[in-house]
């Protein structure tokens, strides 16, 4: 009888051993699953966020096209008659700029004012400087053509003159 306790004692010991090895190789698999998906987890927000960025400006083309348009109208409104102002058809082609100055809204572009300002090299390209006694160096006095920005970044600088 004392023969057949060994073997069992030997079989028992070897099959804890087993469990033991098993035990560990499922913690060690266990803990690499976890870290691949956590790194999964961390590619995947990585990656809605890039796509977010490459959407945010994915328009930038067709707006860069759609702004010598809008400054044709700045121009002609500018140049219309005061008599002219009133009249229907022309209030018509106006609305078309608001539309347009609408839609660019909502695409995230801003006009970037700067008129009695500072120059900014950041957003300005100076075009003129001119002398005027009564203002300060570096001051814009006259915009040429306007300048934008596409949800903070900027899109087309704006043309200026600037006190000497």
């Amino acid at each position: 009888m004392a023969d057949d306790k060994q073997p069992k004692e030997l079989i028992l010991e070897e099959l804890e051993k087993k469990l033991e090895e098993c035990q560990k190789l499922k913690d060690e698999y266990l803990a690499g699953w976890q870290r691949a998906r956590a790194d999964f987890l961390n590619y995947k927000k990585e990656e809605i966020e890039r796509i977010k960025e490459i959407l945010k400006y994915a328009g930038v083309g067709l707006i860069l096209k759609i702004l010598p348009i809008l400054d044709n109208f700045e121009v002609a409104e500018k140049k219309l008659p005061e008599n002219l102002k009133v009249d229907e058809n022309i209030k018509g082609l106006l609305q078309i700029k608001n539309q347009i100055l609408d839609f660019l809204k909502n695409q995230g572009v801003e006009e970037i004012k700067c008129l009695g300002q500072k120059f900014d090299p950041n957003f300005q390209e100076v075009v003129e400087e001119v002398a005027v006694k009564d203002k300060a160096p570096g001051t814009i006095i006259e915009e040429v053509q306007k300048g934008y920005k596409i949800s903070g970044r900027l899109l087309r600088p704006a043309k200026v003159k600037v006190v000497k």
